[in-house]
């Protein structure tokens, strides 16, 4: 049996973001079902946490995006979504890891609209703790493999999809980025997976409140 992606919007959902590039990316045979934030009954029917994005494949239940991530790395032979090098490897799975289980002020207040800009957002001290943590990191890495590619250790792989959701708040929020920070961005937001899921955002009709910010003028 082939592949099934279920993700919950495109121009929110930064989980299914994550999942959705990787899923591009790999080059698995597979079919990508959205469901409709009208409809999270239908989620909560298929996933057992209620969250998107669940990955199905021969019956196989995957509802969390970095078990899906290293599920798809252990069926792609032909392209390194983790680096082959150990020590870069181990390095791409910690700043996956920080990604998974941290910024948790930048993810609250930054909700990802791909579709909106805020000129001049204005970040709290925590939020732009984050926003320098995630800096940081992208410019430690950019500098240790700069010669190996483009992305964050190299070549672009599981990483790069981790942090491609970061990449749209950072335009979203009018967060500057310079030097190898800005170039990083940049090449991450052309990718042709990541651009692919940024054309389904731009489709994706569907509006949530509570996520599109109201800005005072």
């Amino acid at each position: 049996m082939g592949y099934e992606l279920f993700v919950l919007g495109y121009n929110y959902s930064s989980w299914s973001m994550r999942a959705g590039v990787l899923m591009r990316f790999a080059g698995l045979p597979y079919t990508e079902t959205l469901i409709p934030y009208a409809k999270l009954a239908d989620l909560k029917a298929l996933s057992p946490s209620g969250t998107a994005p669940v990955l199905v494949h021969d019956g196989l239940k995957i509802w969390d995006s970095l078990a899906i991530a290293e599920y798809v790395a252990e069926k792609v032979s032909d392209k390194a979504l983790w680096p082959h090098d150990p020590v870069a490897r181990a390095i791409a799975r910690t700043a996956c890891a920080e990604m998974h289980s941290s910024f948790h002020a930048m993810r609250n207040t930054m909700n990802m609209n791909i579709r909106a800009r805020y000129p001049g957002f204005a970040r709290n001290p925590q939020v732009d703790g984050d926003v320098k943590r995630v800096q940081a990191l992208w410019s430690e890495l950019r500098s240790r493999f700069a010669s190996d590619g483009d992305f964050l250790c190299g070549e672009f792989g599981i990483v790069d999809a981790f942090f491609a959701p970061v990449a749209t708040r950072f335009r979203t929020y009018d967060v500057k980025l310079e030097g190898a920070c800005a170039a990083y961005s940049e090449a991450l937001l052309a990718h042709p997976a990541v651009r692919s899921w940024l054309d389904k955002a731009a489709q994706d009709a569907a509006h949530v409140p509570q996520y599109d910010l109201v800005v005072d003028r």
